[in-house]
């Protein structure tokens, strides 16, 4: 049975083309993955799904009763909420029932007997639904997700607006859980995920029985729960059996079919448009020149599609750096109160270390305490000699509405606007995204203009904040090379395995000094 159905959808922004005349269908039960390249409208096609953004053309049809969860890597939380209060919004609908009842109890004086009996059924059908959703015990359920995502190590009564945002992650994670909804709606549900609540969420979704859509450039992640493959690109979104594997392998190979097909034609274009203007202007040839000609104007001409810029990372290096990078003396980290136990580290010169460990243990504090963007509560941190850092945010500040090239320029004043045009395109990104404001590209994109300001500084030190979120495989795949050849040292923040093993030289855990476990 088909839950949604997308006919003919086709939906732009200003002269930039998301997609062109795309049909979907979603059946009762598939677990599907929506992968392509940053940029190519993933998120997009979410919001258009989800009523948030009206497409230009075409129709979203949602079957009867369906009740959708969205995990949206932008949402917002409001300031002034507690943890508590957000899980317990997932039963907002239960709560309007519940008014609903009280409401014809009310009314059940003044009622006729027929209305009664009608006002009875209802009151029934009401009754099984609170009972279905866990109306009574809906205090058990917060605290049962909220154990099983490591809330209530954070504490409950927190205000959501002090979260990290893996903390965030996982609030929107358990509300969504709490909605029992007959469709979930994923969007990189593993950015800022710890590895142990990567496993928790992989867990759940192998076994969970109504259909989802998956965005994900986590391929290990992705290849574990899903049993099908939409693909976007160039407008277009095409469907494939099997994991994320299985798609590679048929994808190629219809690439290369339809690369012979275009060579075929464009021989025998070439050939008749030859004929055509050789044999036109003879009188005994005419004949058989237009018939030549109607062919050619008949034929159906294949096109390629137009090749995506790959991104090219080189980091700038510096002079060496002195031996040591940093060392702390009994460095307690935190804002309010301490995170940290006092902190003795130190890191030489070469070195490429990785922090792991929970959400909000205090991994991006400890990258801006070393650097001094954050002071100490307690103890120093003391920078090394000849020292070039160059730092990667988690996300840029909200509220930018400067465009592509103007954030460059701003790095690289003496830039001409073709090296600034250049170093752009270099980070895999269009003409039409580097003239567009930042905050209206996707997450991937945005990181690659963060990046595009990194590798263009001489450095011999860098410090990443979780780089590898919302990046494609692509630019996953090229970042990783690129942070290998790096002859500088390296302090990452990272939780995919899969992409630091080949870079570490050593892993830190940082759960062995946090206070917030």
């Amino acid at each position: 049975m088909s839950i949604l159905n997308v006919e003919h959808l086709s939906h732009g922004f200003g002269d930039r083309a998301i997609f062109q005349d795309v049909s979907f269908r979603l059946l009762k039960g598939e677990h599907i993955g929506l992968v392509g390249a940053n940029g190519e409208g993933k998120s997009t096609f979410m919001s258009i799904i989800t009523d948030k953004l009206m497409p230009d053309e075409g129709k979203v049809e949602w079957s009867k009763n369906v009740r959708v969860g969205y995990l949206d890597q932008h949402a917002a939380l409001e300031k002034g909420m507690t943890i508590r209060d957000v899980l317990k919004n997932a039963f907002e609908f239960l709560f309007e029932m519940e008014a609903q009842m009280n409401e014809i109890c009310d009314k059940m004086g003044e009622a006729s007997e027929e209305e009664m009996t009608s006002m009875m059924e209802e009151l029934g059908t009401i009754q099984d639904l609170l009972m279905a959703h866990d109306f009574y015990i809906i205090d058990s359920k917060v605290e049962e997700v909220a154990r099983a995502l490591g809330l209530n190590d954070i504490g409950l009564d927190k205000d959501v607006s002090q979260l990290s945002g893996g903390q965030r992650t996982k609030v929107l994670m358990g509300k969504l859980l709490l909605e029992k909804p007959d469709i979930l709606l994923l969007d990189e549900p593993t950015n800022y995920l710890d590895a142990e609540h990567i496993e928790w969420l992989k867990r759940y979704l192998q076994e969970y029985e109504n259909a989802f859509i998956l965005i994900s450039h986590d391929i290990p992640f992705l290849n574990s729960v899903v049993n099908l493959i939409y693909h976007m690109e160039n407008q277009k979104l095409d469907r494939y059996v099997g994991d994320y594997y299985k798609f590679q392998e048929v994808y190629e190979v219809k690439k290369t079919q339809l690369e012979a097909a275009y060579r075929r034609q464009q021989q025998e274009i070439a050939q008749l448009e030859d004929f055509v203007a050789r044999n036109k202007a003879r009188v005994s040839t005419r004949n058989m020149a237009m018939s030549r000609q109607k062919k050619l104007d008949k034929m159906e001409v294949i096109e390629l599609a137009r090749e995506k810029p790959k991104p090219e990372f080189h980091f700038m290096e510096a002079r060496a750096a002195g031996k040591y990078i940093f060392e702390t003396k009994d460095l307690v980290i935190g804002y309010d109160e301490p995170l940290s136990k006092p902190l003795n580290l130190s890191m030489e010169r070469g070195s490429k270390i990785v922090l792991r460990g929970a959400n909000g243990i205090g991994k991006t504090t400890l990258l801006k305490s070393i650097l001094g963007l954050i002071p100490p509560l307690d103890g120093k941190a003391e920078l090394g000699d000849y020292l070039y850092p160059g730092y990667f945010e988690q996300e840029m500040a909200p509220g930018n509405t400067t465009t592509c090239i103007e954030e460059i320029w701003k790095e690289f004043p003496s830039y001409t606007q073709y090296q600034v045009r250049s170093a752009l395109a270099k980070c895999g990104l269009t003409t039409k995204h580097i003239e567009s404001q930042v905050r209206v590209l996707s997450g991937g994109e945005q990181a690659k203009v963060r990046l595009c300001k990194l590798i263009n500084r001489e450095t011999n030190v860098l410090l990443l904040d979780e780089p590898t979120n919302h990046l494609d495989v692509d630019a996953k795949e090229e970042l990783k090379r690129a942070l290998k050849a790096y002859k500088g040292s390296i302090l990452l923040i990272c939780h995919e395995p899969e992409f630091y093993e080949d870079i570490a030289t050593e892993v830190w855990d940082c759960s062995q000094w946090s206070l917030k476990l």
